[in-house]
């Protein structure tokens, strides 16, 4: 289990983001903080185990980044994606010089933060079990898949052209309607857990566009609806 630290002071953001965390498999939120002293008090001082910490920026009378020097002088192994409303060239790029493995910009769909912790996944487990690498397993952790490219179209593991053609096929015909994973599921006769992963890889295609709704229980539900620019795109898969 990987587990995540949510750094951040508004509640409703933390709890929203350890919701997104515990939506992925494999990721476990194992702690949240508040300030910026909170933070360092988990990553430095106590025996927590921490993974991967999301970073917010703007903090009371704090900068969330003024953790990420503390993070390396400490030769701490755990890896930083911020998530925050900073859009500033200057904030970026400090960010990046300090190594952060993603910057997320608030406020984004679920499925670009699914992205970011299951790409970080992706290169921490080959980072983990290669200890000689090919060139084109440097050229993945360095610069990733070019979402533009006929290699990052193919399917995922696990899933199938003729699903994906049967999901798209439904979605044609209700272009203009939003829909969540249990009706889909259910108009084409597919398990809910399998229907989702297809609407997911979907959305990160931005062939799908997602938004969250919060029912009487407060559980949030997902759905989804066409991005009529990438309308042609999803024709494509229809065939």
């Amino acid at each position: 289990m990987i587990n995540v630290l949510i750094v951040d002071d508004d509640a409703m953001v933390a709890e929203l983001n350890r919701c997104y965390v515990g939506q992925i498999e494999g990721f476990a939120c194992c702690g949240t903080a508040s300030t910026l002293q909170q933070a360092k008090d988990l990553v430095l001082n106590s025996e927590l185990s921490i993974d991967l910490i999301l970073l917010d920026v703007y903090m009371q009378q704090d900068n969330g980044l003024d953790l990420l020097p503390e993070l390396r002088d400490a030769r701490r192994p755990i890896d930083v994606i911020v998530i925050s409303s900073a859009a500033d060239a200057e904030t970026i790029k400090k960010s990046l010089n300090y190594g952060v493995v993603d910057y997320l910009i608030k406020p984004f769909q679920f499925s670009r933060f699914e992205e970011a912790l299951t790409g970080w996944q992706q290169k921490k487990t080959l980072m983990d079990n290669q200890q000689y690498y090919e060139q084109s397993d440097v050229d993945r952790l360095i610069h990733g898949n070019n979402p533009a490219s006929a290699e990052s179209k193919k399917l995922p593991k696990g899933l199938t052209p003729q699903t994906l053609r049967t999901l798209c096929q439904w979605i044609d015909e209700h272009p203009t309607m939003e829909f969540s994973t249990d009706e889909l599921a259910s108009s084409v006769n597919i398990s809910r857990v399998s229907c989702r992963k297809y609407l997911i890889w979907l959305a990160q295609m931005n062939i799908l566009f997602t938004s969250i709704h919060y029912g009487v229980t407060g559980r949030p539900v997902y759905r989804y609806r066409l991005q009529a620019d990438h309308y042609s795109l999803l024709k494509q898969y229809c065939q």
